[in-house]
């Protein structure tokens, strides 16, 4: 039962609330105890919203789950959760975040209701929209970054806000580009009817311009004057290689190895992603905090 649970809190995909801790990393108090355990609290809250809406979804989409190959496995649409004990499981959720995250700065708190309003209209509608649906899976990730800006109260830079638009854009799409192959079976494509909207040429097109906007965006953010001037070094610009590797890791995962529908698994399993993403954070906090 508790791997059921498990599997139905979607306990792995926190690793996306990781982008609340961007503003700490780059605000130069990743080392302050005090404002680490405010965005450990943010973190914390949002992987808590997360599992709630994810719930919530599992439960609108109990039937459609259950004529896909994959999602029919599922808790709910195999029987091993009752949509009763779902409901409850997401009630207990929204208790915890709501008297949690009052506790905060009401930005922060604001910020929260708008990721878990944003994601019940994307259960609900907006991920049957063509081109909404992966804006809104965007928002939430610009969304979480402007809360953990929020919650440690700094400033943010526009530039990294747009890199993580057009990342989390790129994600989203190269998501819908992988479900596209694996709609060759009929089942599977009628589970999401977007999918009906798009085409292999189109999101090719879509992933090629977000992956150029990440790696664009990212490389003027290091070299922008408020960058350079904060960080009082031009070196962050060495770590834009990694940025690069990243994104052309990824196309290769999803072209090649016809990967790309679960991004969590992508993150947590692909070694040379892995190591990307720790060379990247070590690259990151030796540079910006003055180490070299």
């Amino acid at each position: 039962m508790v791997k059921n649970y498990f599997k139905l809190l979607r306990i792995p995909q926190w690793i996306k609330n990781l982008f609340v801790f961007v503003p700490l990393l780059f605000s130069k108090h990743f080392f302050d105890h005090d404002y680490f355990v405010l965005a450990l609290f943010g973190f914390i809250i949002f992987c808590f919203t997360s599992s709630l809406v994810y719930v919530i979804n599992d439960i609108i989409d109990i039937e459609a789950d259950k004529a896909h190959p994959i999602k029919k496995q599922r808790p709910l649409p195999s029987g091993k959760i009752s949509r009763r004990k779902a409901a409850v499981a997401a009630s207990v959720l929204f208790v915890i975040v709501l008297f949690s995250a009052v506790n905060f700065d009401v930005r922060f708190y604001s910020s929260v209701g708008v990721y878990f309003v944003l994601n019940l209209f994307y259960s609900f509608k907006l991920k049957n929209i063509v081109l909404l649906d992966i804006f809104s899976i965007a928002a939430g990730f610009m969304i979480r970054v402007v809360a953990g800006a929020y919650i440690i109260n700094v400033e943010i830079s526009s530039w990294l806000l747009l890199t993580t638009m057009f990342i989390s854009l790129f994600l989203a799409i190269m998501k819908r580009q992988s479900e596209l192959k694996n709609s060759a079976i009929v089942e599977n494509a009628a589970s999401r009817k977007v999918l009906t909207h798009y085409s292999l040429d189109f999101t090719n097109q879509m992933a090629t311009v977000a992956a150029s906007a990440v790696i664009i965006c990212y490389a003027l953010y290091t070299v922008s004057s408020r960058t350079v001037s904060i960080f009082d070094t031009e070196n962050l610009i060495y770590t834009t290689p990694f940025v690069v590797f990243g994104i052309f890791r990824y196309m290769y995962l999803v072209y090649i190895n016809q990967q790309g529908e679960n991004t969590t698994e992508i993150m947590i399993t692909d070694l040379p992603m892995i190591l990307n993403f720790l060379f990247y954070i070590l690259a990151t906090t030796l540079i910006v905090y003055k180490v070299v």
